[in-house]
Parts: C-alpha cells; sequence; structure tokens
C-alpha cells in the first residue's frame, strides 16, 4: 500500500473520500496492519492503535482505524474534506510518515485529528 518515498515519508495512493466522521480515518485492519509494518519495534510488545500520520495536500493528519471504512480508503470528516478544495471523492496520493517525523509532528502538535 505504502512505498518508500524519502527519508521522512512513504507514498502510497488511496481513494479519499468525505464522511460524518470527526476524525480521518481507514479501514481498522490496514490501520493495524501499516502500524504493526511501518511503525512497530523488533523488541518488545508494539502498540497497533497509534495514529498514522498521513499528509493529505498541505496538511498533517492523525489517522486512525475503523470498521467499516471500505480497503484502501482514507475517509476525511466532511469539514476537513471541504478544506482540501479537491473534487472528492477522488484517488489521490498520500505521504504516510515514517515512524520517526511521525512522532516529531504529534509532539510539536502539527496534525489535525487527534
Amino acid at each position: 500500500m505504502f512505498a518508500p518515498f524519502s527519508r521522512a515519508y512513504y507514498l502510497g495512493r488511496l481513494y479519499v473520500e468525505p464522511y460524518d466522521g470527526d476524525r480521518p480515518v481507514i479501514h481498522d485492519e490496514q490501520h493495524e496492519a501499516v502500524n504493526e509494518r511501518l511503525y512497530g519495534t523488533e523488541t518488545g510488545i508494539s502498540r497497533l492503535d497509534n495514529p498514522l500520520v498521513m499528509k493529505l495536500g498541505n496538511r498533517h493528519l492523525s489517522v486512525h482505524g475503523e470498521s467499516g471504512i471500505p480497503g484502501r480508503t482514507l475517509a476525511v470528516p466532511a469539514t476537513l474534506a471541504d478544506e482540501t478544495n479537491d473534487e472528492l471523492p477522488a484517488l489521490r496520493e498520500v505521504l504516510l510518515a515514517k515512524a520517526d517525523r511521525a512522532k516529531q509532528l504529534q509532539a510539536m502538535g502539527l496534525t489535525t485529528g487527534q
């Protein structure tokens, strides 16, 4: 779903659609799988419910898992979708912050959808 892009990000293509929720979400099983593969550690127990940090346009989003969301889909709150000025729903390139970059962005309070 995501391939290395730079030192700080992976690149993927997801179907982005507005929805009535209050935070950005992807399918919960995909959320866990990406979290484990890209944010997990090799030793000890890793949390699989940490938000993924994705960049859509100029905004960093804390993305959570939720059942009922179609696979390979990023569902964003309708109010946030309106801010993108994009025709949604649509297939879009999405950047996924690597673990160190995600922690940095969250610590600085630069993500939407906590």
